[in-house]
């Protein structure tokens, strides 16, 4: 059976009654509702009237890493050497290319592309729990329960749904596009741990399932093996983040999409179109288009796009290339990333998520060393800097904007847990931007002496977001319709982080 994760049909922008009301009354000043939906379609892309910078715009695609479990800003890029041994732990600072920017030893890839990065070191918010939905989004508030019910009233859309949207609201084509422009790797977010619940983030929320994003499944097979613990369970688990074969590949659709081929796509296509006339009697019958046979257009177009086949097949890149951001999960999904956005989508996520064991992914609370040493670093050291490396020789950093995201950083103080552990901790954490109109080799924001508390600069969660909407040509202001048809604003209540802008 063909499923595509991610619905692929499209939705006309959402106006408020207040809208409507007004475009009524437009008729005695010469314009047509029509010429208002225009000017509604237009507002958004242009600039003027909010006194929009040189860098508004000047990232052409945004490449979003999102570290599930959290990181700790101690072992990222907030290192403490002169902290006592319980805050510092036993992992040493190396030099980067960054001044005044060591790195973790295990990070030996990353410290040579870091001029090339800006460090925010002042992320901060009062949230310490899986907000993923918190962090991508613009909702105001979060709890445990909206982390664990993506189908919670309450939850705004994802950044990379309202790019979507926006880039339809602009040009109605777009959501036809060869590539369209949300896509998320490697699988359905939260889809691959143990338990029945799955978590909240990724999603359009108020937008409409339409705007969800498109995500891919992984082919291939893991080939290292990596122990987790989750309070008294220990497993060992065949751990893709570890290693994957050189075969594997990532492909747009659900299970069983990898067995439907084109031949077989196309004989499906031939029956449907056998009742060709009888729609078309239909159509000429009804006022409107049938939208359903939209919808599925558009889920043949992307099945059958080549143009994001080829994308997705990373097999197709040279041998050192995929070398280059290692052969992990997390690695070969970045070099997807940038295949998707050579090839034309606005917006594409690479999640490193919970596999296996829940409360995995970068939530350390067990085994913090062990798996920093042997799962999470290395993958991510190869990945990141393979990715940054590689847009640079391409020509690409400057108009592509990557942002390394979680959901907020770890216990400065190491707990006795198994393998020692970091706990959730959100009062100061760290987070890399490069690329797309953000300066090259930047240190933003200062924590105190142990890395637990913002001493300067503080960022919120919406601020990071109001300066890739920003620096994506999406002026702050630009209206969204909510579940309550009120017109609410992208990003409210938050700044553009102009310190990182160069």
């Amino acid at each position: 059976m063909l499923r595509v994760l991610g619905s692929p049909k499209w939705l006309c922008d959402g106006l408020s009654r207040r809208d409507f009301l007004w475009a009524g009354g437009l008729g005695g000043l010469g314009l047509t509702l029509p010429d208002f939906l225009r000017h509604q379609a237009v507002r958004a892309a242009e600039p003027g009237a909010a006194g929009h910078d040189k860098y508004f715009g000047r990232a052409k695609a945004c490449i979003l890493l999102f570290l599930y479990g959290s990181p700790s800003q101690l072992e990222l890029a907030d290192m403490k050497p002169d902290a006592p041994e319980e805050i510092r732990g036993e992992l040493k600072p190396i030099r980067s290319t960054l001044a005044g920017c060591d790195v973790c030893e295990l990070l030996p890839h990353t410290s040579r592309v870091m001029h090339n990065v800006t460090v925010v070191r002042s992320l901060t918010h009062k949230y310490p729990i899986h907000g993923v939905a918190y962090a991508t989004t613009s909702v105001a508030e979060t709890d445990v329960p909206m982390e664990l019910n993506p189908h919670d009233g309450r939850h705004w859309p994802f950044i990379g749904s309202v790019v979507s949207h926006l880039e339809r609201r602009k040009n109605a084509a777009s959501a036809r596009k060869a590539v369209p422009d949300n896509i998320a790797l490697p699988w359905a977010f939260s889809t691959q741990r143990t338990g029945e619940v799955h978590r909240a983030g990724p999603y359009a929320a108020f937008l409409g399932s339409a705007y969800n994003p498109h995500f891919t499944t992984f082919h291939g097979k893991a080939t290292g093996k990596i122990t987790k613990t989750l309070t008294d369970t220990t497993k060992e688990f065949d751990e893709p983040y570890v290693g994957i074969s050189p075969n594997s590949y990532f492909a747009l659709g659900g299970e069983g999409a990898a067995d439907l081929t084109l031949d077989r796509m196309n004989r499906r296509r031939s029956l449907r179109d056998q009742f060709e006339d009888a729609r078309t009697l239909r159509a000429r019958v009804s006022a409107a288009a049938d939208p359903v046979d939209e919808y599925r257009e558009m889920a043949y177009s992307l099945i059958g796009s080549e143009k994001l086949r080829q994308a997705l097949d990373v097999r197709r890149e040279p041998g050192k290339v995929r070398e280059s951001y290692g052969h992990t999960l997390f690695g070969q999904g970045c070099l997807a990333a940038r295949r998707l956005v050579e090839a034309g989508s606005r917006f594409a996520t690479v999640f490193w998520d919970e596999f296996g064991l829940a409360g995995s992914g970068w939530d350390t609370h067990w085994e913090h060393y062990p798996r920093m040493r042997n799962e999470l670093m290395p993958g991510f050291d190869r990945g990141f800097s393979g990715l940054i490396s590689d847009l640079d020789q391409r020509g690409m950093l400057d108009d592509t904007l990557v942002v390394v995201l979680s959901e907020h950083g770890r216990t400065p103080k190491i707990s006795k847990a198994r393998g020692g552990g970091r706990d959730h901790w959100s009062q100061a954490y760290s987070l890399l931007f490069a690329g797309g109109g953000v300066a090259r080799g930047k240190v933003v924001g200062k924590t105190d002496s142990i890395g637990g508390t913002v001493a300067d600069r503080p960022v919120s969660p919406k601020d990071v977001l109001a300066t890739v909407y920003h620096l994506l040509g999406y002026d702050l202001e630009t209206p969204i319709t909510d579940r309550a048809g009120r017109p609410v604003s992208i990003v409210p209540n938050a700044q553009i982080v102009r310190d990182i802008l160069g």
